[in-house]
């Protein structure tokens, strides 16, 4: 299994790690601080670096066996099993991803009881689809996100147990996508403090620990995608 670093630590740039296997569909480590693709969100990008050579890395997914591939350039050279290397992110990408995911949860508490059918995240636009039959207008959506950004809540990680959450379904909004079970635990983000958070929902991805990172982001654009199903598009104006 590779130790994921990213869920303790989202900010961690770069780590040493081990290489445990290596092959044209990835090189898997024994830790790293790459986010592998999935739950909307794109796996990250960077580098490999070992002494006397380096691998770009074009994208990270989930291996067997609770592994994670390190998937390489086009007509990169391997780190071979065994090499000690620098696992390094492309961190402005990286951070970009982590502004928006938390943008996305900020979009889920102006739009409660409506479950989420679908999601994409990029680093200038990203989206979600509700199941909805009239959304808020756009201007209102995009004053109410400035806001809670501007507002400067804390971004928090908690574990809780499947049973815990079993007992409080409503805290699962995605209608498409469940949170992953099988290991007992289910990692929770919070928004805001324990007392009134903003949002609270299951989630496996990489977050800015306060909303005023985020910086200016708008609603760019509203689209009907079905009877009950309303696409709502977000950028980051910076």
């Amino acid at each position: 299994m590779t130790e994921l670093l990213f869920r303790d630590d989202a900010y961690a740039k770069d780590c040493t790690a081990t290489v445990i296997a290596s092959g044209p569909d990835g090189v898997v480590l024994d830790r790293t601080v790459f986010y592998a693709q999935g739950g909307g969100q794109p796996g990250d990008t960077g580098t490999l670096r070992w002494p006397g050579g380096e691998m770009p890395v074009a994208n990270v997914v989930k291996g067997g066996e609770g592994g994670v591939l390190h998937m390489p350039a086009e007509g990169s050279d391997l780190p071979p099993a065994g090499t000690e290397v620098t696992a390094a992110l492309d961190w402005q990408r990286r951070h970009r991803l982590m502004r928006m995911h938390t943008s996305l949860h900020l979009l889920c508490s102006l739009i409660p009881g409506a479950g989420v059918t679908g999601g994409q995240i990029g680093t200038d636009r990203s989206r979600l689809d509700f199941d909805l039959a009239e959304p808020p207008p756009k201007e209102w959506l995009s004053d109410r996100l400035i806001a809670l950004a501007a507002e400067d809540h804390p971004v928090t990680t908690r574990w809780i147990t499947e049973a815990e959450l079993d007992a409080n379904p409503g805290l699962v909004r995605t209608l498409s996508v469940q949170p992953p079970r099988g290991s007992g635990q289910v990692r929770l983000v919070r928004i805001g403090g324990d007392a009134s958070p903003v949002d609270m929902q299951p989630c496996g991805g990489t977050h800015v620990a306060r909303t005023g990172e985020i910086g200016r982001i708008t609603v760019s654009k509203l689209e009907n995608k079905g009877r009950q199903n309303r696409r709502v598009y977000l950028v980051l104006e910076d």
